[in-house]
C-alpha cells in the first residue's frame, strides 16, 4: 500500500512537474518523480520505466541554466575542455527512448547554442530523429523528458559524434527491444545508451541477443531506487551506470565524490557472473553484479536541461547513461573503439586498479569510498553501489 501510494503522489508530482514554467507551490530544492519514473508492479518484465528526476526549484523551467554545465562536469572528471571546431567524439551515439519528442531540434539547439555546441542545422549530420516501426509514435511527457537529457548530455561529452535518436512506439519491453534492434543498425554507430529498465524477471537472459550488434558498446541506467538491481543494467552484454554525487563548494569548485543514495545496484537473481568481474567474485559471488562505473546522479548536483522552452535540472542514473556514452566514445575515438560491450567491459574491470597511462593520475577510475545505497555500502575496490567507481579522465576506457 505505501509504495502505491508513493506512486500516486509521485505520479501526480510528475504531471505537474511536466508543465514547463511551473513551480509554484514546491518547496525549493524538491526532487520530483515524474510518472515515468514510476515503477508499477503490473509492469515488470512487460514495459520500462525512465530513470531521470528532477530538482525543482523557484524558477523551474527558467530562461538560464541552474544545474551542473558540461564544462563544471568535464573539470570534475578530468575531461579535456572543449571549444566549437575541436573535434572531440566520433562516428555515432545511437539513445533508444520510448514515444515522441516532437521538439527534441529545437530543445537540442537550444542546449548546444548556450553551451558553444554544435548544432544541427537541418543536414541530419549532428542530430537525427528515428521512428523505430517507421510510423511517428504518440508523445509523453516524461518520456520525452528523458530524450532530452540523453540527446544532450551524450553530445556534451563527444560534441562531435553524430546522435541518432531511436523513438520506440512504447514503453513495452518489446518496442524497446525492436528499437534497440534498429539502433544497432545505424550507420556508424559505437554506443547505444538505454537509460530505463524494468524490475528483473526470470526469463530476461533470453533477451541478451539484442545488445551484440557488432562493434557497438551498450549503456544501461543502473535504476533510481537505491540497492536494487533492474534489467537491462543486469544483462552481462551491458555496461551497467551507476549513480554518484559530485561534492561542490558554494562558489562551484569540485571538492570530491561520494555516493549517491538512490543509486540502484546489487548482484542479479538471474544472470550468472560474467568472466570479466571474476576478479571481484568475492563480492558479487556467482551473479552479475551492478553497476559498473558511476557517474552524478545526485538531483541536487544534477545537470542542466532545455526541456520544451525552460531549463531544468535532472538527476537520476539516467544522466549516467548517456553521459558515460558520451565519455567513452570521446576516449575511444583517440585510444580505439571497442568490439562489443564485453570487450570493453573486460577492459574497464583490467584498469580499475590501475593507470594504463594517465597523466598525473594513480588510477584511470576515480574509487568511490564513501556512502551507501539501500543495504550496499561502498568501500575501496569494486562495490555494488558505485562499481570499480566513477570516471578519472580518457585512458582506460
Amino acid at each position: 500500500m505505501r509504495m502505491r501510494m508513493v506512486g500516486l503522489l509521485c505520479g501526480l508530482a510528475g504531471v505537474l512537474a511536466a508543465i514547463p514554467g511551473w513551480a509554484q507551490g514546491i518547496p525549493n530544492g524538491m526532487v520530483v518523480w515524474p510518472d515515468s519514473s514510476v515503477e508499477r508492479d503490473q509492469d515488470v518484465g512487460h514495459r520500462s520505466h525512465t530513470n531521470h528526476l528532477l530538482l525543482m526549484y523557484p524558477l523551474s523551467g527558467g530562461i538560464s541554466p541552474a544545474g551542473m554545465s558540461p564544462a563544471a562536469i568535464r573539470t570534475a572528471y578530468n575531461l579535456p575542455s572543449y571549444t566549437l571546431g575541436q573535434t572531440q567524439g566520433a562516428q555515432t551515439i545511437v539513445i533508444v527512448d520510448a514515444y515522441d519528442y516532437p521538439t527534441a531540434v529545437a530543445d537540442f539547439n537550444a542546449f548546444s547554442a548556450s553551451y558553444g555546441l554544435p548544432q544541427e542545422t537541418g543536414s541530419g549530420n549532428v542530430l537525427q530523429v528515428v521512428y523505430a516501426n517507421g510510423t511517428k509514435p504518440a508523445y509523453n511527457s516524461g518520456w520525452s523528458q528523458e530524450a532530452a537529457l540523453d540527446i544532450q548530455w551524450a553530445h556534451a561529452m563527444a560534441p562531435t559524434a553524430k546522435i541518432v535518436l531511436v523513438e520506440a512506439a512504447s514503453n513495452s519491453n518489446s518496442n524497446l527491444l525492436a528499437a534497440v534492434d534498429v539502433a544497432g543498425t545505424i550507420s556508424g554507430v559505437q554506443e547505444v545508451s538505454m537509460s530505463w529498465g524494468s524490475g528483473e524477471f526470470s526469463s530476461e537472459t533470453a533477451y541478451d541477443s539484442h545488445f551484440t550488434a557488432p562493434g557497438v558498446v551498450y549503456f544501461a541506467a543502473s535504476g533510481d531506487s537505491g540497492g536494487k538491481v533492474i534489467w537491462p543494467s543486469a544483462s552481462a552484454k551491458v555496461v551497467s551506470a551507476g549513480g554518484t554525487t559530485l561534492n561542490m563548494s558554494s562558489t562551484g569548485v569540485f571538492l570530491g565524490e561520494t555516493a549517491w543514495s538512490g543509486s540502484g545496484g546489487g548482484t542479479s537473481k538471474f544472470v550468472p557472473r560474467p568472466t570479466y568481474q571474476d576478479a571481484v567474485q568475492g563480492i558479487v559471488g556467482s551473479k552479475r553484479g551492478t553497476p559498473d562505473v558511476s557517474f552524478d546522479a545526485n538531483p541536487n548536483t544534477g545537470v542542466s536541461v532545455y526541456w520544451q522552452g525552460g531549463w531544468y535540472v535532472f538527476g537520476g542514473t539516467s544522466v549516467a547513461s548517456p553521459s558515460l556514452a558520451g565519455i567513452f566514445n570521446l576516449a575511444a575515438s583517440t585510444n580505439g573503439f571497442a568490439i562489443s560491450s564485453t570487450s570493453e567491459l573486460t577492459t574497464v574491470y583490467a584498469n580499475m586498479n590501475t593507470s594504463s597511462a594517465n597523466p598525473g593520475a594513480s588510477n584511470d577510475f576515480r574509487d568511490i569510498i564513501s556512502g551507501s545505497a539501500g543495504k550496499n555500502r561502498c568501500k575501496t575496490g569494486y562495490d555494488l553501489v558505485t562499481g570499480i567507481g566513477s570516471i578519472w579522465g580518457l585512458y582506460g576506457k
